[in-house]
């Protein structure tokens, strides 16, 4: 009996033993997986570029497909491309110039400036008395006379980063080109992909499609206005407040305007730093309480009638999607984040009615099937 409990014993352990093709398969899936990992992370950055020029596409294709009821399908890409490329020379145009003039004026100011701090702490016997210990002040004048003969290092400079900006150019060129191509045959692609699928599945995706289509061109046609009303806004403060660079920080605020969450509140800081070197502390204040004020109503009233035809995204979901898209493609993934958000919770909700209809025709009974040749 002994001997028989024993050979039954090891009979089952054998049997439970996993068979080796099984073992095989589950190695050779692990090495697969993390193989194709190793690809995706080797090829990163020309699948940013691609995941960047898809957003893009999207984006323009309402624009594009605005012009196109006017004018052939082909001009009206043209067009829209046309006038994103310029915007950057547009930008360039509005910031660079009073930049260049205010840092020049500052250069050959600085000595007068050191000259007119010297006189001031020579009139306080404190400050006289700290001067003569440290000297602080006769090296700050030294080194502000040195400034205008330090120009054409700065030009210098500018030329060491002269490869990373040909690198971006190339960069830019080569996600606009991808994005024209997705444009102009996106569309056809989509439906041969509709196409290909069961009958009753294409109704299902070509609605959730168009839904992803019209909540990302929503969206960012919402964020180029909000942007725009905050930059025109900052503008007009400025001017009126007589702050220096008034363009160039509107131009700012309106760029940060489109991150997320966080973006208005960083451009309302980096100009309340500029405002402390004009007239501190009154326009540092009128400043601060126009930019809370400003961020409430633009929080309460510009925002959701400009974004009301978006579809609306958890507040939790904004931000997780804001730190991993930061994290993973830093500004531009900040900005992708909602529209990205908004595709996937699309893709959920549409999965999810599909689930529930096939629930729905499983409570409801078996299908009949017809025999062969029926």
């Amino acid at each position: 009996m002994g001997r028989i409990v024993l050979a039954d014993t090891e009979e089952s352990a054998v049997t439970n033993r996993p068979p080796v093709a099984s073992i095989a398969r589950i190695v050779l899936v692990v090495v697969g997986v993390a193989m194709s990992l190793y690809v995706i992370w080797l090829v990163r950055q020309p699948l940013s570029w691609v995941f960047i020029a898809g957003f893009l596409a999207i984006a323009l294709t309402g624009p594009v497909n605005i012009l196109s009821r006017a004018m052939p399908r082909k001009l009206a890409i043209a067009l829209t491309y046309l006038g994103v490329i310029m915007i950057p020379f547009l930008l360039i145009a509005i910031m660079v110039p009073p930049i260049v003039t205010e840092a020049s004026d500052l250069a050959e100011s600085a000595p007068q400036y050191a000259q007119d701090i010297q006189d001031f702490v020579n009139e306080n016997d404190r400050l006289a008395q700290l001067e003569s210990d440290y000297g602080v002040v006769t090296k700050l004048r030294e080194e502000a006379q040195k400034i205008p003969n330090r120009i054409g290092d700065a030009a210098s400079a500018l030329g060491d980063v002269g490869v990373g900006l040909v690198n971006s150019i190339f960069a830019l060129v080569t996600i606009l080109i991808l994005s024209v191509f997705l444009v102009a045959s996106g569309p056809g692609w989509i439906r041969r992909l509709i196409e290909l699928q069961p009958a009753e599945h294409r109704g299902r995706l070509d609605r959730a499609f168009a839904r992803i289509g019209r909540a990302v061109g929503s969206y960012v046609a919402g964020a180029v206005v909000q942007a725009t009303i905050a930059g025109i806004t900052t503008f007009i403060v400025l001017s009126i407040m007589g702050v220096p660079f008034a363009a160039p920080l509107a131009v700012l605020t309106a760029l940060l305007d489109l991150i997320p969450l966080v973006g208005a509140t960083i451009g309302a800081v980096l100009v309340a730093f500029v405002t402390l070197f004009e007239d501190f502390p009154t326009i540092t204040i009128i400043w601060v309480l126009w930019a809370i004020v400003y961020q409430q109503v633009e929080n309460s009233v510009i925002q959701p009638q400009i974004q009301k035809r978006a579809v609306n995204v958890h507040p939790f979901a904004v931000l997780v999607a804001v730190l991993f898209g930061s994290s993973l493609f830093g500004i531009i993934g900040a900005l992708m984040a909602i529209p990205l958000a908004a595709t996937v919770q699309i893709t959920i909700r549409e999965w999810w009615e599909y689930r529930k209809e096939i629930r729905t025709r499983s409570e409801d009974g078996p299908a009949i099937l017809e025999p062969p040749g029926a």
